[in-house]
């Protein structure tokens, strides 16, 4: 069999034979428990597998949502990261393959010893081929690289969405909590004023004191102090939720309050840990730790020869008019083999390097999952305690309720001095102000979950924008 037929099998075997160095990814083993600590009763699927903000009624808070994904720039920015480490791995990809270029170029020279005195010009074109054999797999592993870290922007990007999700919703939920607020500082307020008239009038008949005018006033600038408190902060929130949905500050549009929303469904009995796994940071932290990995084979490569292959076809006339195809044809091959020599152990200690930050991201692997499992617990006690301190919030409530009326209606009677309605009033004004911030947390608490969880968001309605 004559060489030129040989060369096709050649190349082959020396492409596709070697061997790649460094070790192989593996999925690093989390010892994570069974369930988590706190339990409730539905299917594991019913909390990770649907669109969780379709549950709410509340069309201005969908509408926020909608905008946010379509707008804000936190995310577009993701979207371009993705795109940037695409970009990357056609970059990598590309070492696979010859280089092909042209070259031209036009010359004078002279030559002293066989014609002395005669200039010759020449003129070339040329299409030189560079190609570098994978023997060691230093283009394998860097592919390799370039794919886990484009899984890991796409990754990322899901952190992003699901992240911009759970803001907006918190972010609604406290401007509607505001809102209560202020208009129970308002209503508050109102009844203040006309207590303060009514103990004004009493004291001008005598029947209260001077002390006890002061401290209706004091009582009447709480709550209207409360007002513009208020008021500060909903206008504050409102800008912020429109920044978050990509625009100027606007005025956010509400139907439903806070008490209007609804109950979210139970929490899975014997939630599956392993759902962490599904998390997009837990799942970016093991594809950073898989690229990582692959760079230690990049590094135990550069130790070793590289042999390339270079190539050119073109043709040379020494009459830049007579430069043909056809006549004055010439064709090189080569090989170069490039290694390292003497390198003062630089090669070395670029594999010991790429080893230490490999063990670095197993860490922040390892530390990632421990921080998702107590995100998780952490959400999932709220969940269950919010609601028992919700009830209990509200009914402190009703009972002050009562206790204004009846301590108003001793005082009235002369059974209770003024000090005990100024006591209820205030406990009241308080426990009004925390049961809807309870309320709150208490909505808070379920987008904090499904956010720990990692579920809620499926990857066809993460990748729409």
């Amino acid at each position: 069999m004559q060489l030129s037929k040989r060369i096709p099998q050649l190349l082959f075997l020396l492409l596709f034979s070697g061997c790649a160095l460094g070790p192989d990814y593996t999925p690093p083993e989390v010892d994570l428990p069974e369930t988590f600590r706190e339990e409730s009763a539905a299917s594991p699927e019913q909390i990770t597998n649907i669109n969780w903000w379709d549950h709410y009624q509340d069309e201005n808070l969908k509408d926020l949502i909608k905008r946010a994904l379509e707008n804000n720039q936190d995310l577009a920015t993701a979207v371009a990261k993705r795109e940037e480490a695409r970009a990357i791995l056609g970059i990598t990809r590309a070492d696979f393959f010859p280089d092909i270029g042209l070259a031209g170029s036009a010359t004078k020279q002279e030559f002293e010893t066989v014609r002395p005195g005669q200039i010759e010009e020449i003129y070339t074109l040329s299409t030189p081929l560079f190609w570098e054999l994978d023997l060691w797999g230093r283009i394998r592993r860097s592919n390799e690289a370039a794919r886990a870290e484009l899984m890991a922007s796409e990754e990322f990007y899901r952190t992003a969405y699901i992240g911009l999700i759970a803001d907006v919703a918190s972010t609604y939920f406290l401007l509607l909590d505001l809102d209560r607020r202020l208009s129970i500082s308002r209503r508050t307020l109102k009844s203040r004023v006309d207590s303060t008239r009514i103990i004004r009038a009493r004291f001008n008949k005598g029947y209260s004191s001077k002390f006890e005018l002061h401290q209706a006033q004091v009582n009447e600038g709480d709550a209207a102090a409360a007002v513009p408190f208020f008021e500060r902060n909903i206008r504050q929130t409102e800008n912020a939720l429109s920044v978050l949905t990509g625009f100027a500050p606007y005025e956010i549009k509400r139907k439903h309050s806070l008490t209007e929303q609804p109950e979210f469904p139970n929490i899975p009995a014997g939630l599956p840990s392993e759902l962490l796994l599904r998390r997009p940071d837990i799942r970016a932290a093991s594809a950073l730790l898989h690229a990582q990995t692959a760079r230690i084979g990049v590094a135990q490569a550069l130790r070793f020869p590289q042999l390339s292959l270079t190539a050119a076809f073109g043709v040379q006339s020494t009459d830049l008019s007579e430069l043909h195809f056809d006549q004055d044809r010439f064709w090189s091959v080569g090989g170069d083999l490039l290694g390292p020599l003497l390198s003062a152990d630089r090669n070395v200690s670029r594999v010991d390097a790429e080893r230490a930050r490999t063990d670095q991201l197993a860490l922040s692997y390892e530390s990632a999952v421990l921080q998702a499992l107590r995100e998780v617990e952490d959400a999932l006690i709220a969940v269950k305690t919010y609601r028992k301190e919700y009830k209990a919030r509200a009914d402190q409530v009703s009972a002050g309720k009562a206790a204004v009326k009846l301590t108003w209606a001793r005082y009235d009677g002369g059974e209770a001095n003024y000090l005990e309605v100024l006591d209820t009033e205030r406990s009241l004004f308080q426990n009004e102000l925390t049961e809807s911030q309870v309320l709150r947390e208490k909505l808070n608490a379920h987008v904090f979950l499904y956010k720990a969880l990692g579920g809620g968001w499926t990857q066809t309605e993460t990748q729409k924008p």
